[in-house]
């Protein structure tokens, strides 16, 4: 709604769901919109396939497409030798979340105001042995969710980017006094 028809909405308010499939960093990329772009271009090089402009595609994926892949995948498997065995994806994914991956895209341009409240670092609802161990655990989050924060904040210069410490995913809920003083602050200057 927000990139395709801005004049039919006011502003966007993320709670807790600023990621990439609802703003997409170009310069940081994301594995799955990431995978799912390259696909489709590889696909068009099929035999049998003729696309528009085959030598175009070809230097766009020699240009942009694979190296851009290439850094998210060695992002990606930083991230996997970083995080404890207990905090890696699962093997297989619910049908929800493949239909969502099936449909995500690069949202880029988002033209209407943004309050993105994110719960950062994670409350993790998991003990931790020592101050170290909860010190590296919220380090990840910032390396992730963080970056993901700051690029709402460099790349949509109407967002207000609001972090809520050890919050849990359910902002509006662990966090409902914050939410809602945000949200009246933010829906009262849309006015």
């Amino acid at each position: 709604m927000g990139s395709r028809h801005p004049d039919r909405i006011a502003g966007l308010i993320y709670l807790e769901a600023g990621y990439s499939y609802a703003y997409c960093d170009r310069s940081r990329g994301d594995f799955g919109i990431d995978l799912a772009d390259l696909q489709k271009k590889l696909e068009q090089l099929q035999p049998g396939k003729n696309p528009p402009n085959r030598r175009q595609l070809i230097e766009e994926l020699l240009a942009t497409a694979l190296p851009g892949f290439e850094r998210v995948l060695k992002e990606t498997l930083k991230n996997l030798k970083e995080a404890p065995a207990a905090q890696q994806p699962p093997a297989q994914v619910s049908p929800i979340t493949e239909a969502i991956m099936a449909g995500m895209q690069k949202y880029t341009d988002i033209r209407v105001p943004v309050l993105a409240i994110f719960a950062l670092p994670h409350a993790t609802g998991q003990a931790f042995k020592d101050d170290a161990e909860r010190a590296a655990a919220d380090a990840r989050d910032e390396a992730t969710a963080g970056a993901q924060a700051k690029a709402f904040e460099s790349g949509l210069p109407s967002a207000r980017v609001v972090r809520l410490p050890h919050a849990n995913h359910f902002v509006f809920i662990s966090n409902e006094d914050d939410v809602l003083r945000e949200m009246n602050a933010f829906l009262g200057n849309l006015l």
